[in-house]
């Protein structure tokens, strides 16, 4: 395989995997209570204005020492991620929660207030510009510096930190889904929650973790992007939350592995786009595909036609 061809499809899988723990705090909730949360996007956006904050406050830099940072940079992981886990129960309880049994378009107008809200809240703490953040992880090719291999491609250690925390989360999380008691109280939610509530069913509690589930994915993706990436701002949650709910929508929304598949498949579209074509294209071109998989597949790539449980 060309080596081009190889190292854009390497980019592509870092930024998918991005889009991927995105994607699933979108399908989990639309799972749950067929709500596309819209505010999810800013919460990721927050999730990583918090972690750029954290790594100022505790010095974390390139030129400390290894597992000195390996060990702040975990720490910060789970902060983050539970700070995001309370914000987005709080979103849920304060917002959604009293619009449960409303007209469809009621929670619907919520989430993007709560949206709107949110944005406003990241802009009031950091202002309007970029904020840049210096390499933690050298973005250094592994393949020639630890395996002295001579070739063109690269696999830097952001690449392989991305990949290092999203796919463990990605597969505790459907190991969760499928084979614990709560994670079977999740799915027979997802399938008729009167029906869920009557056999004992704590259905209220049940949506409250899956909003906790979303918001803590949504704080990994967030330190995730900054390390990757070096840089947040207050609409970063816009543009990454339209791919990662793009990303759901392609997979099959509501579906855990379609959102994974949805968020690599437009990883991939965006980096071959970027590289072959030009990035004025990429939007297009993406929701172009997801146009053409909706008018085949409207349940996109993964998933399948359910019941209306209204």
């Amino acid at each position: 395989m060309d080596e081009q061809v190889l190292q854009t499809i390497i980019i592509g899988l870092s930024n998918g995997l991005i889009y991927a723990l995105v994607a699933l705090g979108y399908t989990l909730v639309y799972g749950i209570i067929e709500l596309i949360n819209f505010a999810h996007g800013d919460v990721f956006m927050l999730g990583s204005m918090l972690a750029f904050t954290l790594l100022v406050a505790f010095g974390v830099s390139a030129g400390g020492d290894v597992l000195v940072t390996i060990l702040l940079i975990t720490i910060i992981l789970a902060i983050t991620m539970l700070a995001t886990a309370t914000l987005n129960v709080s979103i849920e309880r304060v917002a959604y929660r009293p619009l449960r049994h409303a007209p469809r378009l009621a929670p619907l107008i919520s989430a993007i207030g709560m949206s709107f809200v949110l944005q406003n809240v990241g802009l009031l703490w950091k202002g309007p510009a970029n904020l840049g953040y210096p390499d933690v992880i050298p973005n250094v090719n592994v393949l020639t510096t630890v395996f002295g291999l001579d070739t063109g491609v690269s696999i830097s250690y952001k690449q392989l930190f991305t990949a290092a925390v999203t796919i463990p989360l990605l597969i505790a999380l459907t190991w969760f889904v499928a084979r614990t008691r709560q994670g079977k109280a999740m799915r027979a939610t997802a399938q008729d929650p009167d029906t869920a509530g009557l056999m004992g069913v704590d259905v209220n509690r049940t949506i409250a973790i899956t909003f906790l589930i979303a918001g803590a994915l949504a704080g990994a993706a967030g330190i995730v992007q900054i390390l990757y990436n070096n840089t947040t701002v207050w609409n970063l949650g816009f543009r990454f939350g339209l791919n990662a709910f793009t990303s759901a929508v392609l997979g099959g929304i509501g579906n855990l592995q379609g959102a994974v598949l949805g968020g690599i498949v437009l990883g991939l579209i965006n980096a071959f786009s970027d590289r072959y074509l030009s990035t004025q294209w990429t939007n297009a071109i993406v929701f172009g595909v997801l146009i053409g998989i909706l008018v085949f597949r409207p349940t996109g790539l993964l998933g399948q036609q359910l019941a209306d449980r209204a």
